[in-house]
């Protein structure tokens, strides 16, 4: 696998990967995460804009067909204003930090890595990794805890509703990224997946 930014030709695979995101949440039992259509093609184009969105897709440097996506992420090295305000604990490690949002892996990868890689290649660009989700996402919160990061916070996104937070503490370095794939990284290049 390899990560890249994403371009505008990636956005209706990019909607297609959200779809099934959200269908797998109600399908495990999330039924509040990720409502009314978020994330949205304009969600992805801002961050794209941004300069944070990325696609994890095959490596033809590994002898495999790129196609389609694999899984979509959005990875920032800037504070994230909804972390400000805390609740139920302390942020261990000040500093500047790189946080990943809106991680979702297709339908034909789960299982496979996807969402792991992308999350290793966040920790290989910045020294921490901040990262929430929603208290009924089982399934993010096992593949963050099982990525190393530890519970730190409750946090509150635009609409008021609590996310729990998690951190980790990597060996990146805060600098523009440069589009290689995660070896290095304090998650390594994993090959398995627990879930989305």
């Amino acid at each position: 696998m390899r990560i890249r930014k994403a371009t505008e030709q990636d956005l209706e695979a990019v909607e297609r990967i959200y779809e099934g995101a959200r269908r797998f949440m109600r399908q495990s039992g999330n039924q509040k995460q990720w409502q009314n259509g978020y994330p949205s093609r304009e969600d992805a184009l801002r961050d794209m804009e941004k300069g944070g969105l990325y696609v994890c897709e095959e490596d033809p440097a590994a002898g495999q067909e790129p196609g389609e996506p694999l899984a979509v992420f959005s990875f920032f090295l800037e504070e994230e204003p909804n972390y400000r305000v805390i609740q139920d604990g302390a942020w261990t490690y000040p500093g500047p930090y790189g946080v990943i949002h809106r991680i979702a892996v297709s339908e034909k990868a789960r299982g496979k890595g996807a969402a792991r890689f992308c999350m290793a290649y966040g920790e290989q660009h910045a020294p921490v990794m901040r990262i929430d989700t929603h208290e009924d996402n089982l399934p993010m919160q096992g593949l963050i805890k099982s990525c190393g990061y530890r519970y730190a916070v409750i946090i509150f996104v635009e609409d008021g509703t609590p996310r729990y937070a998690y951190e980790k503490q990597c060996g990146g370095k805060a600098e523009e990224s440069c589009g290689k794939g995660a070896e290095g990284s304090c998650c390594g290049k994993a090959e398995k997946e627990e879930g989305r």
